[in-house]
């Protein structure tokens, strides 16, 4: 698709979208975001398939949290140790945006050497504090519903900022 050379894009519902860094397999860490200022996703239980874990990372603060979807905390994250989750979901948050974008928007310097997740959460000092854990994971399911939506040739106005790439070329 070549760029316009005027401002129409900006009255289009359909933007390109850059694919993610390296491909990523969805069964451990089906969300993972860069929003409200926060690293956060979900991350799947390893021992009970009808459990996840939401759980985030502060920018600037580096403050993070790590809950069950019915907002029990994780037993793996005691003070400054962190949990396997966080680590699993940093280490994909790498894979969708790159290390670079990673490490800017939480605010860590990293300088060689950093190629991984769990390379990105060690030059942190993070602590524990509570998050919001049931935001995120309402905006997961949310995410899931849009699976479910029937193919349409007519438009979904709730889907106007989606972004597509069906017959974008």
């Amino acid at each position: 698709m070549t760029e316009p050379t005027d401002a129409s894009w900006r009255r289009r519902s359909v933007l390109r979208v850059a694919p993610p860094a390296r491909a990523r397999k969805l069964a451990k860490v089906p969300f993972v975001e860069l929003a409200d200022g926060r690293l956060q996703g979900v991350v799947s239980s390893g021992s009970d398939v009808e459990r996840v874990y939401v759980s985030s990372v502060t920018a600037g603060s580096h403050a993070v949290n790590c809950s069950t979807n019915n907002n029990r905390p994780c037993g793996g994250l005691r003070g400054s140790l962190l949990c396997k989750h966080l680590h699993a979901l940093a280490d994909e948050a790498v894979l969708q945006y790159g290390v670079d974008q990673v490490a800017r928007y939480l605010r860590v310097d990293v300088g060689d050497g950093v190629d991984s997740g769990a390379d990105l959460l060690a030059r942190t000092e993070a602590r524990h504090e509570p998050g919001p854990a049931a935001v995120v994971f309402s905006r997961f399911l949310r995410h899931l519903a849009y699976l479910e939506v029937p193919p349409s040739a007519t438009p979904v106005p709730e889907l106007h900022w989606f972004p597509a790439t069906a017959g974008v070329r």
